[in-house]
């Protein structure tokens, strides 16, 4: 004892440094615990092992501290390596292999805990490790795990924190790069997302600490942050920013004259938020722009890079940005893809639609196929007239022979399309039009049919007949029809209306008298029925209408329109040196409906004035690729503002789509937006000037959208047509104010597919319903589970989410009809595209149609389709006005059987039954109809062609991008 007490005395002369360089006085009990420790790790803690480690270690630690008094009697310093060498000595020494392995192990695992705290990780995982970029491996950082993972479930209901860590850490290994840990806590959110809609906002946001990573490391701002940090961070990040972007040369110089401190401080790093993980993805893989496939681009970087492009030719830049930047960054508002991709770069490629003019001759076909390449090069979607140029056979006088008509050109069109692919961003996309009384428009039917020859089909091009109302109501009367071609009618294309008719009506005896020679007779009937048997076999021809879209242009004075665009919203003059251009952009109507289902008139006149300001500023800073674009636009300036959510608004007022409330609420939506967006140019007109031909407009006439209805039920007869004419607003003040300030833009609306700026904004394209409450979406970013987020937001309401209703929609391909527990008010709500008959969405878009100086695009779902179901459909669409339609989405009467899941087990609830998992849901590409009886798909007792239904969420179609 009296030994003990002398050598404790000595070792309090001894003093350890620690690795921080603190100072300590020497205690023999530290060495005695750490060496238990292995002990104990390799012979375990049971009373036979204690004894021995017990007798062990207090022999060990003796001789250790014996040996540090031998080398320093007198008291010194101790390096704490040094204690650590001598316990490891001591041990093989000994004869402890075991023991001293299970000791060194101590020492580098805590050696690499401590130069994980000095790099700054909070909480070491025990064993996982991390490879980072440069090679180096540092342990996982627990801590930050639970910080980034409880910030993107922050302020969100019924998302667990816990699941996805424990998920994805079942997913990780020894080793793991630094992005597979981000992924693999994605990986564990997605696949909840079925369950809670809310997890496609926990994975946007886990998303979006991969997408700091690589962006601010790039700009050397930071290795990582957090969502919290980037309150500091993100002006920072701008900056810099800015500066790479123009040193790459990538990004307009003009935008470092911009007040970059100001707008660095308006950046609102919280609207990161509000991404689904569908929209940040697709911003992420299309969007933002890189250098060496490295994104340096974060989400409110680029709307303010956006809001700075459209800004540029403002008096005040850095306030106007702030303003743009605030309607972008928060989704009341999107600018359209190319104004998105190209704003504030240095090729301000910013306008989505040009419409060509095909002249009938060789140099003037080549030219246009050239600008059809330039245009595409550039992002910009192509709708092509082809009708004047002449039909097969028609007599060519410069080689005394006969024409080979309009399809061989067609071919180069379709394959220049696909050689120019918008700089990979995506595909090159064109539609051709032809008038449906040209002689070659059979065989243009027959274009994307999959048999035939080859060299006569366009498999990757769209297509479009331009139909004129006489034709219709030859089809109504079962009258004949006669073909034409356009070298022998040269005027026909140019004229509609009555005066279409009359001199349509002089073709036709002229060729009965023999004057024209060329020339083919069929029944109107017998052509329409083609129509829509090619258009339900290959998804084309799209039907538009010529004469609506002529009888209501504001600009008849100035041109003629004689094709739509790629989508079918854009109705604009087109002649051989004007090509006419359209500028995009669309209102996010869900943003203004108040929590009580009611419009925000309010809210929606602030908007749309922003943003018509922001289209016209389109206009002045775009780049044209060719002349007779900026030839156009810059005389007319017409400007296309439509809408996308409408469905969510529809969700948010629990109004169903197959509604005489949902028609009502699209045509007051509709004139709201037209009534503050005709205004707001109106405004712009007594601030900048009036558009140049303004003049002899139907607008200077004081006729409005809403009146020039009237043109067209004179011309056609009221027999023909059945409009809805009711208004709400004070249009009489509207109309002096037009008349008196003029306008700034000879076209202010048009309603755009919006497919990919809606998935960015996460919510419904266009004024499309929805599609179906839960599917898997494929598009050119991946597969994403989307479910309908109003639906479960009921059911849960009513005790009815749970994964017996999980499984039951999959079974059901996202339906709620069949599923018997669900209650008859949310079948109706939450019925899908498929089960909303047509006649509803025909008769919302003819109230919309009303309002709007251009079209829309209209896509027609019929489920159990035939001929009778198409041939009512269109004919309405024609009746009610409409000025085109796009896509027909048709899905067969019949469906697979799907043999894998247990029928029995729907709609069944036990309190016994084990709760199941669920699998993957099915891609949602509508079945092809199964092959029908003969009179399934008949118009008037004729069966057509074996029909294939058009494809939905097809990732390499224009619509569904």
């Amino acid at each position: 004892m009296a030994q003990d007490i002398t050598q404790n005395a000595a070792l309090s002369s001894l003093q350890v440094m620690k690795r921080t360089g603190d100072l300590v006085t020497f205690d023999p009990q530290k060495i005695s615990v750490a060496m238990s420790k292995a002990f104990i790790a390799v012979e375990g803690d049971n009373a036979q092992a204690s004894s021995r480690i017990h007798e062990q270690v207090e022999k060990f630690t003796q001789l250790i501290a014996g040996t540090f008094l031998r080398r320093m009697p007198a008291g010194g310093v101790v390096h704490i390596e040094d204690i650590q060498d001598q316990v490891e000595l001591m041990l093989m020494r000994s004869g402890e292999h075991k023991i001293a392995r299970a000791y060194v192990l101590y020492r580098e695992e805590h050696a690499r805990l401590r130069a994980a705290k000095e790099k700054g990780i909070s909480k070491p995982h025990p064993s996982i490790n991390v490879t980072h970029p440069d090679g180096h491996k540092l342990p996982l950082d627990m801590g930050r795990i639970e910080t980034v993972v409880s910030e993107a479930c922050a302020e969100l209901a019924e998302v667990d924190k816990q699941i996805i860590i424990n998920d994805a850490l079942k997913n990780l290994y020894d080793g793991v790069p630094a992005d597979g840990v981000s992924t693999a806590l994605m990986m564990a959110a997605r696949t909840l997302v079925e369950k809670e809609p809310n997890y496609t906002y926990v994975t946007a946001r886990l998303l979006l600490d991969n997408l700091r990573r690589e962006a601010l490391s790039f700009l050397n701002i930071a290795d990582e942050a957090t969502q919290h940090e980037m309150d500091e961070l993100y002006p920072q990040a701008f900056r810099a920013y800015v500066a790479k972007g123009i040193e790459l040369e990538q990004l307009s110089p003009e935008l470092a004259e911009f007040d970059l401190e100001a707008l660095g401080a308006a950046i609102r790093p919280e609207n990161d938020n509000n991404f689904t993980y569908l929209g940040l993805q697709t911003l992420y893989d299309r969007y933002f722009l890189h250098c060496d496939d490295v994104r340096y681009e974060l989400p409110q970087v680029m709307f303010m890079r956006v809001a700075m492009g459209l800004s540029l030719n403002e008096a005040q830049r850095t306030e106007r940005a702030i303003e743009f930047y605030n309607l972008l960054s928060s989704f009341d508002y999107m600018a359209s893809t190319p104004t998105l991709f190209n704003s504030g770069t240095r090729r301000p490629q910013l306008s989505s639609c040009y419409l060509t003019h095909v002249p009938d001759d060789l140099e003037g076909i080549y030219g246009a196929i050239k600008d059809n390449a330039l245009l595409s090069k550039w992002a910009g979607g192509l709708g092509n007239d082809w009708t004047p140029v002449r039909a097969l056979g028609s007599y060519i006088k410069g080689t005394n022979g006969k024409s080979q008509g309009v399809v061989p050109f067609l071919k180069v069109v379709n394959d220049t399309a696909v050689a120019v692919n918008q700089g990979g961003k995506r595909k090159g996309a064109v539609c051709a039009y032809l008038e449906s009384w040209h002689l070659d428009v059979e065989e243009f039917l027959d274009l994307r049919k999959n048999t035939g020859d080859d060299r006569r089909r366009t498999h990757d091009m769209n297509t479009a007949n331009w139909v004129p109302d006489l034709l219709m109501k030859r089809v109504f009367e079962d009258k004949d029809w006669t073909l034409f071609s356009p070298s022998d009618t040269p005027d026909l294309h140019d004229l509609y209306g009555l005066a279409f008719e009359a001199r349509y009506e002089e073709y036709e005896r002229k060729a009965e008298l023999g004057e024209i020679r060329l020339f083919k007779k069929v029944k109107a009937k017998d052509l329409w029925r083609k129509m829509l048997s090619m258009l339900f076999e290959t998804g084309h021809p799209w039907i538009t209408f010529k004469d609506p879209c002529n009888l209501r242009s504001p600009q008849q004075h100035a041109g003629v329109v004689h094709s739509s665009n790629l989508c079918t919203e854009i109705t604009l003059n087109t002649s051989a040196d004007e090509i006419a251009v359209c500028n995009l952009g669309s209102v996010n109507l869900a943003q203004h409906v108040t929590d009580s289902g009611e419009l925000d008139e309010d809210k929606i006149r602030a908007t749309v004035t922003t943003a018509v300001r922001m289209l016209d500023n389109v206009i002045d800073i775009n780049y044209y690729a060719v002349p007779q674009a900026r030839n156009s636009n810059l005389k007319h300036r017409p400007v296309g503002l439509g809408i996308m959510g409408f469905q969510d608004a529809l969700y948010k007022s629990k109004t169903p789509y197959a509604s005489e409330q949902a028609v009502a609420f699209a045509d007051r939506s509709m004139e709201a937006i037209s009534y503050f967006a005709i205004k707001a140019s109106s405004d712009l007109a007594r601030e900048r000037g009036r558009y140049e031909t303004y003049d002899g407009s139907l607008w200077s006439q004081g006729v409005l959208p809403i009146d020039s209805l009237n043109n067209l039920i004179e011309a056609r007869g009221e027999k023909f047509i059945q409009v809805d004419q009711s208004s709400t607003l004070n249009w009489d003040a509207l109309r002096d104010q037009v008349q008196t300030q003029g306008m700034r833009n000879s076209n202010v609306m048009a309603i755009a597919p919006t497919a990919t700026i809606s998935n960015i904004c996460g919510v419904s394209q266009s004024i499309e319903p929805t599609y179906q409450n839960l599917y898997v979406k494929s598009n050119l970013s991946g597969e994403f589970t989307v479910v309908n987020p109003y639906m479960v937001r009921d059911l849960k309401a009513r005790g009815l989410w749970d994964e017996v209703m999980v499984n039951d929609l999959k079974y059901y391909d996202g339906s709620v009809q069949p599923i018997e527990r669900v209650p008859a008010d949310l079948k109706a709500l939450y019925s899908n595209a498929f089960e909303v008959e047509p006649r509803w969405l025909v008769e919302s878009a003819s109230r919309r149609q009303k309002w709007i100086d251009q079209a829309q695009s209209l896509n027609l779902y019929i489920s159990g389709v035939n001929g009778k179901k198409l041939d009512i459909t269109y004919r309405m669409a024609w009746l009610c006005g409409l000025k085109t339609t796009y896509y027909l989405r048709a899905m067969g009467a019949s469906t697979v059987e799907k043999s894998t899941v247990d029928r029995g087990t729907h709609n069944a609830v036990s309190a016994n039954a084990a709760p199941t998992t669920p699998t993957a849901a099915p891609a949602p590409t509508p079945a092809p109809a199964e092959k029908p009886a003969k009179d399934e798909f008949e118009l008037d007792g004729e069966a057509a062609a074996v029909p294939l239904a058009c494809s939905i969420d097809n990732p390499d179609c224009e619509a569904c991008q």
